[in-house]
């Protein structure tokens, strides 16, 4: 089913508050310390011996880069030290090994994620390493039907590397951009050439990647619409298997590196809505579909496909086109699921090496899913991925009757269809057109545990 989007700006106006991003369910504030290393064990065990036990998938966050990003509140350090890359990529590989015991060997490594960071901080020769060490430690999948992936900065790759990272396995590249526009670019620290960028995309195409995808953000200090119209012109012109266009969430209080950007450069908030507006239209009409979120795909990309035949997933680092994994989470700050359990490893880089040379998963909290939380993470994913809720399916599954279980969350719903948001009839809850870009609005009703005591800070919904 193809996303129709319509943009509304007195009810994006009026539903633009903080929500979740629902990359997991339940989200990150609910993870706790009393999940110890011992939770995570019986999960492994679990999955081993579930009755069709599921592939597997696998992120590594490498946390380094060269040069702070002004608006990044990702986990990163920066520096310019390359043997501190040497250091982390040997616990890393302890680490792997470590995880691989957990896992039945039969089990196919279908998924790969590296992020940061800069994954491309590593070299060719360090990256090589890494997936040498993953192939001897995990049954990978060689095929090249897998889903392999590693977000670049294009300041710190050559068109060789593209083709070096195609021979190691990867088939999906993401490549941050944020804005072209110069001032824009000096005024959060990411001087990067729109040649660097064409060049390697260029490159990515030559080495036969099955996806390239191209991140924005919208919001940035300095932006007009004139000027990131110049942007969307540049990047529709590279035309990009995906793009995801993110809003940018300012806030200096949290975010130390943020402090960084002059007050007087940030746009007005409804300056906002006009990028949003722009870039919804710009990508439209250059035939790009609205996945969901954040995300247009070409329509013949394997994303709008999958959109369109039901099978799209969504997990920790976005849409995803393969079967649900479990997923294991490798170095500092990464987060994993597996069987009916979240878990999180520490932040910092000395705890990290701690744990692993005292022989632990550098596990720090976690959390176990009870029954309900796996029937409202399913009927999120399902409104998050295909736009519709089919109630006969988690009747059937779950043996509820889904309208009296779920009342409360119906009748929170009341204001969304008066609205025009969502219809609710007997058998399906529809998100319409003019809900799209208020997807997380209508999650959030779904969500147990939003209220007064919920814990965190969420990013404003649209």
């Amino acid at each position: 089913m193809t996303q129709k989007i319509s943009f509304n700006r007195a009810l994006i106006e009026k539903y633009d508050r903080p929500g979740p991003r629902y990359t997991s369910y339940p989200t990150a504030p609910q993870f706790h310390q009393a999940f110890a290393m011992d939770d995570y064990r019986a999960a492994a065990r679990a999955s081993n011996t579930a009755e069709t036990p599921k592939c597997l998938s696998v992120y590594i966050h490498i946390p380094f880069c060269k040069s702070l990003c002004y608006y990044c509140a990702c986990n990163k350090i920066i520096t310019h030290k390359t043997e501190r890359a040497v250091e982390y990529l040997e616990y890393l590989k302890r680490e792997i090994a470590m995880q691989a015991a957990l896992f039945d060997r039969s089990r196919k490594l279908t998924q790969l994620h590296l992020g940061g960071g800069t994954p491309t901080y590593l070299t060719s020769e360090q990256l090589t390493d890494l997936m040498d060490t993953l192939r001897a430690s995990f049954n990978l999948d060689d095929s090249d039907a897998h889903e392999f992936s590693l977000e670049v900065d294009p300041r710190t790759v050559t068109p060789v590397q593209i083709h070096q990272l195609r021979a190691l396995g990867f088939n999906r590249l993401s490549f941050g951009v944020q804005d072209f526009d110069e001032a824009v670019q000096a005024a959060v620290n990411r001087l990067q050439s729109e040649e660097q960028t064409r060049d390697l995309v260029q490159a990515a195409r030559e080495a036969q990647f099955k996806s390239v995808s191209v991140d924005l953000i919208y919001g940035l200090p300095l932006q007009t619409v004139k000027s990131f119209n110049t942007t969307l012109d540049k990047i529709i012109d590279m035309r990009p298997d995906r793009i995801a266009a993110y809003s940018y969430a300012h806030l200096p209080d949290l975010v130390r590196a943020q402090r960084l950007i002059r007050p007087q450069d940030m746009p007005p908030p409804e300056r906002k809505l006009e990028l949003l507006e722009l870039t919804i239209e710009r990508l439209t009409g250059a035939g790009y579909v609205y996945i969901g979120m954040d995300h247009f795909a070409l329509p013949e990309d394997e994303l709008a496909l999958a959109r369109e035949n039901g099978t799209l997933q969504r997990n920790f680092q976005g849409y995803s086109t393969h079967a649900d994994c479990d997923l294991i989470g490798i170095g500092v700050s990464s987060i994993g699921k597996v069987d009916n359990t979240y878990s999180q490893s520490v932040k910092e880089l000395s705890q990290y090496y701690a744990r692993i040379d005292a022989g632990m998963l550098p596990i720090h909290r976690g959390y176990t899913l009870s029954e309900d939380d796996c029937l409202r993470r399913e009927v999120i994913l399902d409104l998050m991925c295909q736009g519709r809720i089919d109630f006969a399916k988690f009747e059937d599954h779950y043996g509820i009757d889904f309208q009296a279980y779920f009342a409360d969350a119906l009748e929170q719903l009341a204001e969304p269809v008066a609205d025009g948001l969502v219809a609710i009839g007997d058998r399906e809850l529809l998100l319409l057109p003019e809900g799209q870009l208020m997807l997380r609005n209508v999650a959030m009703a779904f969500d147990a545990y939003l209220g007064a005591e919920q814990k965190g800070n969420f990013s404003r919904t649209v």
